[in-house]
């Protein structure tokens, strides 16, 4: 019986340990990530020394912008995966930089030195109340000297006076550490410096037969990262190849700093599901593409603005809660007082503007050679991706009527090879910066024409001749007549092409009647009533395009004529 009791304790003690879990902690680094336009997929792994039995592994540190359902984990050796669980960790936040610390320290030191101020001020007001109370002498049946008079309204006087000073010189201490304090927290905004919020924590519960070292590879999703495209055209002079260098602009705000990781872009769409695609239904249509097109640019200029708008608004510096005014003594010279948390606050709200774009159905990615740091601050990082040394034939363009200068046109065949994204692009010519232009690849056409800025040796003009300007009176009807003469000289030492563009108003109404006098052989199209005049100049060569119209109308009714522009201008 003993034996069987024995043999029955032992089996039960082994079972025990084998059943008692083991825990470990592990705090690994980014090795890699894969950037989406929208989005990230990190990559962890650790070495880790198994004993026998169940292990449950916690990752700390992890952004609390992951994703739960993307979590992917994978071991290497004889072991089994029994269940991956995440959580949020409200404790052991992410630790702030040295930089974030060393300002929140002297936050901190500002705040306690102020409450010290503001209690030897309170002393003061205090003590000046007491003495406005107790201002009876000798009591009301007993008078005082003259003598006991004087000294007394010299003490009163004398220590008010005192008083008073010793408050005026705490609020300029005070106001000159609310200054301080303000110009701090506008650097915490600066550099996102904003309490970092909870980590995030991923548990793996393994079960291995035997002791081993394992290496756990760990794969997850997170929000609030991303890229953008960025370019710069470089070329010489005409007839040059041009240069394509792309590049991207990476933004990281998971809380988490990536340092010194490989990096892959990718366009693809990272929250793709497992379920089997589905074909949409697939139309086509005729759009009405602006040949420079224009949308593209507004487009791209009112996504400027909106992130110039968010730098504007990250970069103020006042609150227009309240000015500072503690007391009597308070004035309008006060430094405006600033509350801390709702700044740090608004620093945590930072978000990277986005806009949608459209790109090709079959995703592209970029293997970046060079490893890179992207700290979580929410500011662009550029990245360079790859250069393109291409071929390409150059020709002019030109809209006088809007603007009085030759843009030049750098025409670039098989682009749907090169994998781009629609985005801005820096233009350089002959080394000199001449400004941004706009790559838009939804397009047809077997060629990219990309902008390369005014080129100042094509001169273009646009003048009424009002010799043939009339306005008659016919009837009941009016009729004016207005001709343009417009000059295009090359100063070149080459021949070059050019596309001039103009227009006549298109009427709306069988009241209006417009007349195409001289057209000077250009191409109209009668929907728009724009014109086009395709010309080829020699070197020195000058050539002049005749453009006129007229317009009858019913004298008794008022038509704008013209067409006017929006600008802002002072109002006194």
């Amino acid at each position: 019986m003993k034996k069987i009791l024995s043999t029955l304790c032992l089996l039960f003690f082994i079972q025990s340990s084998f059943a008692q879990e083991q825990t470990i902690q592990v705090t690994p680094i980014v090795q890699s990530a894969v950037i989406y336009l929208d989005g990230a997929e990190l990559y962890q792994k650790k070495e880790i020394a198994l004993n026998a039995g169940r292990t449950q592994i916690t990752f700390n540190g992890i952004s609390s912008k992951v994703l739960s359902k993307s979590i992917q984990v994978t071991a290497s050796g004889d072991v089994n995966i029994l269940s991956v669980t995440d959580k949020l960790n409200y404790i052991d936040a992410i630790q702030n930089s040295p930089k974030t610390k060393a300002i929140r320290d002297s936050i901190n030191l500002l705040h306690e030195n102020t409450t010290i101020l503001q209690n030897d001020k309170e002393a003061y007001q205090t003590e000046k109340t007491m003495l406005s109370k107790n201002q009876s002498i000798g009591g009301q049946d007993k008078g005082v000297s003259i003598v006991e008079l004087k000294l007394a309204a010299d003490f009163y006087r004398s220590r008010i006076k005192e008083i008073n000073s010793e408050i005026y010189k705490i609020d300029k201490k005070i106001n000159s550490y609310n200054e301080s304090i303000n110009k701090l927290n506008s650097q915490l905004i600066e550099i996102n410096g904003a309490p970092k919020g909870p980590t995030a924590e991923i548990t793996v519960l393994v079960a291995s037969a035997i002791k081993q070292i394992i290496t756990l590879d760990l794969k997850y999703l997170v929000s609030d990262a991303g890229w953008a495209p960025s370019y710069d055209i470089v070329t010489e002079d005409v007839n040059k190849p041009i240069t394509l260098k792309y590049r991207a602009k990476v933004y990281n705000n998971t809380d988490v700093d990536w340092k010194n990781i490989k990096i892959k872009l990718s366009t693809g769409d990272p929250m793709k599901n497992a379920s089997k695609p589905e074909l949409d239904d697939w139309y086509l249509n005729f759009s009405t593409l602006d040949y420079a097109n224009n949308n593209a640019k507004g487009k791209f200029a009112q996504s400027s603005l909106s992130q110039q708008n968010l730098l504007n608004t990250r970069g103020a510096r006042t609150n227009n809660e309240g000015y500072y005014q503690d007391g009597e003594f308070a004035n309008q010279n006060s430094i405006p007082k600033i509350d801390a948390k709702k700044l740090e606050y608004k620093a945590q709200e930072q978000k990277v503007a986005l806009e949608e774009i459209e790109i090709s159905d079959l995703s592209a990615e970029f293997d970046i050679k060079t490893e890179y740091t992207i700290p979580s601050d929410a500011k662009p990082y550029i990245i360079d991706v790859t250069t393109y040394n291409l071929p390409a034939s150059y020709k002019y363009f030109s809209i006088p009527k809007a603007d009085k200068s030759a843009f030049m046109l750098a025409r670039i065949s098989g682009w749907e090879e090169l994998e781009l994204i629609t985005g801005p692009a820096n233009v350089y010519l002959g080394g000199t910066y001449v400004g941004q232009s706009y790559i838009n690849t939804k397009s047809t056409n077997d060629t990219l024409d990309l902008s390369v800025g005014r080129d100042n040796k094509i001169m273009v003009s646009r003048s009424q001749l009002k010799d043939f300007n009339t306005e008659k009176v016919i009837g009941n009807n009016k009729k004016s007549t207005y001709s343009y003469e417009i000059v295009v000289k090359n100063n070149r030492k080459s021949a070059i092409t050019i596309d001039v563009e103009d227009q006549v108003p298109v009427s709306q109404s069988s009241d209006i009647t417009v007349e195409n006098i001289e057209l000077s052989k250009g191409e109209l199209n009668p929907l728009t009533g724009k014109i086009k005049w395709k010309l080829t100049i020699e070197p020195g060569e000058a050539k002049k395009i005749n453009l006129s119209y007229s317009i009858k109308y019913p004298r008794n009714k008022s038509l704008q004529l013209k067409k006017y522009r929006t600008i802002s201008a002072p109002s006194f």
